[in-house]
């Protein structure tokens, strides 16, 4: 069983910050790519971020320069800090982690329950 939790979430005042965290466990070889994904209500899920195994980082254009996304491999965690945070920001934010269950087996995604954030104007 393989598990994906997000913690930080929360109501911020626009241009505010707020970091995310999230905490793969469970019974899995490794982690490829990890990712925080987003979804605003009535709106479909839109990547945020993602950071490969080896530190390869690519940002949706609507958050570069304002958020940041990092990996600590030793503890299954990736982080999400958070800047200047606008009202579009607003959204359920969800961890993925591509998870392989044994060394030369498929990479498979899992996802995190979301965490709300929401930023005020």
């Amino acid at each position: 069983q393989v598990q994906l939790v997000e913690s930080g979430g929360g109501l911020v005042q626009a241009g505010g910050s707020l970091r995310l965290s999230c905490t793969a466990s469970g019974d899995f070889y490794s982690i490829d790519a990890m990712a925080w994904y987003r979804q605003a209500p009535g709106q479909g899920r839109e990547l945020v971020a993602r950071v490969t195994s080896g530190g390869l980082i690519n940002y949706a254009s609507s958050v570069k320069d304002r958020f940041t996304i990092s990996r600590d491999n030793a503890k299954n965690m990736v982080y999400l800090q958070m800047n200047s945070l606008k009202p579009e920001d607003t959204a359920v934010y969800y961890c993925n982690g591509d998870m392989r269950m044994v060394r030369y087996g498929s990479a498979w995604p899992y996802w995190g329950q979301g965490t709300q954030v929401t930023v005020s104007s």
